[in-house]
């Protein structure tokens, strides 16, 4: 019988089968758990939704009211001789059952807005990825090459990372203020909030990747007479671009946990603005579904970066792979592999 320790895959790789059998379960085991809770009435439903009001005055027909205020109804109702409330045991309203929630993944998307100036589902995903876009890309566009000097020049990383290490603890939020003052009330603040949140971790992270490049490459490229620019193009970025592709990948997450925040700055737009208005409206399953779509999103994103890494670096790929499997190994955090 093969030790507890190998199964677990203590400091080694896990075999494929078993793999992927428990990526399926990091999914299924979610999924099964809301599904309890949902549709088996004695694990947990606080409520009692009205099936026939009876003879309570205020009970009305699919109405929910708590367990407690039910009972106490149909006992004076019982008490007083009249017919008593009839009802089956209820989740609250913000809690909808995955069915609801998977029919509103289709339904959130062809039901037309409550009011006439207000956005389609999916033209607030798609300003959400806009401000997302350039947010991020503004952020690398100063945040990698910066990053680059920091860890190759020690006077670079001297003059700059101490402030970059104090500003990267101050909340990006906080200068929402600020930035609806300077850039107004629409996407410029939001995109401002994105970079802000990303721009000082990615210098601090593409710095330390850097230097992780072998000192004896630097130090042969110098031997054979190699200059300050030729150790950055032909040493140092070909020694690190593929650990830097996977901290932009993992960047690219940063980015996206501060879009919400991002977009209540000013006036409410994108995906934000379309989950505060499902909620005003108590239409919590659109709200979930909503919530769910960023994380596909921001997934599929994840796996389609990981499948063209895999095609832009091949030294690193090790042996072809199908889209499946690239998914199946680039699900998990850079960290781990």
């Amino acid at each position: 019988m093969k030790p507890t320790r190998d199964w677990l895959g203590l400091r080694r790789e896990l075999p494929e089968g078993r793999r992927n059998v428990l990526v399926v379960f990091s999914f299924a085991l979610p999924l099964m758990l809301w599904c309890l809770v949902s549709y088996v009435p004695w694990i947990w439903h606080p409520m009692v939704r009205i099936a026939d009001p009876g003879e309570v005055s205020y009970f009305q027909k699919e109405m929910l009211i708590e367990k407690k205020v039910f009972a106490a109804e149909n006992r004076t109702m019982r008490e007083a001789g009249l017919r008593q409330a009839q009802g089956s045991p209820a989740n609250p309203i913000f809690l909808p059952a995955p069915h609801k929630v998977a029919q509103a993944l289709i339904t959130a998307f062809q039901t037309p807005p409550r009011l006439p100036n207000e956005p389609w589902l999916h033209e607030s995903l798609l300003h959400s990825i806009s401000i997302i876009f350039w947010g991020f890309a503004l952020s690398s566009i100063i945040g990698l090459p910066l990053g680059i000097l920091c860890g190759t020049f020690r006077a670079a990383s001297r003059l700059t990372e101490p402030f970059i290490e104090f500003f990267r603890y101050l909340p990006a939020p906080a200068f929402g203020a600020l930035c609806v003052a300077m850039m107004g009330i629409h996407d410029a603040p939001k995109i401002a909030i994105i970079f802000i949140g990303t721009f000082f971790q990615q210098v601090l992270v593409i710095a330390n990747t850097v230097r992780k490049n072998d000192p004896a490459l630097l130090e042969a490229a110098q031997t054979l007479g190699a200059s300050r620019r030729q150790l950055i193009f032909r040493v140092i970025i070909p020694g690190s671009i593929t650990d830097i592709y996977n901290d932009m990948r993992i960047l690219l997450g940063w980015a996206w946990t501060y879009l919400i925040v991002a977009e209540l700055i000013g006036a409410t737009s994108g995906i934000t603005y379309f989950i505060n208005q499902q909620g005003r409206y108590r239409n919590y399953e659109n709200v979930y579904a909503a919530i769910m779509m960023i994380g596909v999103i921001g997934l599929a994103t994840d796996l389609a970066l990981a499948w063209l890494g895999n095609n832009l670096f091949p030294w690193k790929r090790q042996g072809q792979k199908s889209l499946w499997e690239t998914a199946l190994d680039y699900i998990r955090p850079d960290y781990v592999k």
